[in-house]
């Protein structure tokens, strides 16, 4: 059985879906063939992030971004940079 039901399917067939989500699976529900909902386990200890940030790009959900070349340097390097911003806006 796959692992994506309608919604009308997920209603039929709860006790199934909630056996698999038991087991370890995330189900995903559709509605007209769109994505909706997704039913998962509850994880009893926290992940930690490196495995969340995996997780998410496996799904891809999120990529990853270009590395940093050299050291990064703020913009403003002398204070009031916002106000010298504003002031200059204003005219």
């Amino acid at each position: 059985m796959p692992n994506e039901y309608s919604t009308y399917d997920a209603k039929a067939r709860f006790s199934e879906i909630i056996r698999k989500v038991r087991e370890g699976q995330t189900i995903r529900i559709t509605y007209h063939g769109s994505p909706v909902a997704e039913i998962r386990p509850m994880h009893e200890e926290p992940e930690a992030l490196a495995e969340r940030l995996e997780r998410l790009r496996d799904r891809g959900a999120i990529r990853s971004g270009r590395a940093i070349r050299g050291p990064w340097t703020p913009l403003a390097r002398r204070p009031g940079a916002l106000k010298r911003f504003l002031d200059e806006r204003a005219e």
